[in-house]
């Protein structure tokens, strides 16, 4: 993984952790244990502090970064969707930032809460534990109910089995030229393949 001293100051992985190799950590970037930290992330720790924190992940091409004399905190169990900018801002314990988010600087995103794909979350903001979040600028739609909570809480605990197997299994290979008869699938248990909208649809019949 490019890992950067920045003005003396060098990253911290925890062993634990998986962080890909074109993930880029720069400065004062501390990651805890159990986190994932995905492809094309960049952790840019040269002006601010991020911490992310136990069991969190970061997905594919997330941008966190703050202000100098500010922190980017991700609380642990955050889990942070594809695409998505962090900026000088607190994500709380179980919160779910989805795909292509953008939370700016000093918001703070009460735990177990979710903020919907696409959204805005402007400086300032301070969003309720146990809230939906909707729209740009992102706004508090109510409260988030237990069915999504559960299924989002379990989403956390698939990217820790992510780092885990990711750890343990991921290695660079050449790619085959031809797909093999009965190609096999990735092996992840059902709980791992049902999104939020399919999982309510199959309480409602």
């Amino acid at each position: 993984m490019p890992v950067y001293e920045f003005d003396g100051v060098v990253p911290v992985v925890d062993p634990t952790a998986f962080v890909h190799e074109t993930a880029s950590l720069i400065g004062d970037v501390i990651i805890g244990p159990g986190c994932y930290i995905g492809p094309f992330a960049s952790l840019r720790g040269d002006f601010g502090r991020i911490v992310v924190g136990e069991g969190s992940n970061v997905q594919d091409s997330c941008v966190i970064h703050a202000f100098p004399g500010a922190d980017a905190v991700l609380d642990p169990n955050s889990h942070v969707g594809h695409g998505a900018v962090l900026h000088g801002c607190r994500i709380g314990s179980f919160a779910l930032i989805g795909i292509g988010v953008t939370v700016l600087d000093g918001a703070e995103i009460g735990a177990d809460s979710l903020i919907g794909a696409g959204a805005v979350v402007t400086a300032g903001t301070v969003v309720p534990e146990g809230s939906k979040v909707l729209g740009a600028p992102a706004k508090v739609i109510g409260p988030l109910d237990e069915q999504a909570k559960a299924w989002k809480r379990n989403g956390v605990r698939i990217y820790q089995e992510l780092a885990r197997r990711s750890r343990e299994s991921l290695r660079p290979v050449p790619p085959l030229s031809a797909v093999e008869p009965d190609r096999r699938r990735t092996a992840w248990s059902a709980d791992a393949a049902t999104p939020l909208h399919r999982k309510r649809a199959e309480g409602a019949s």
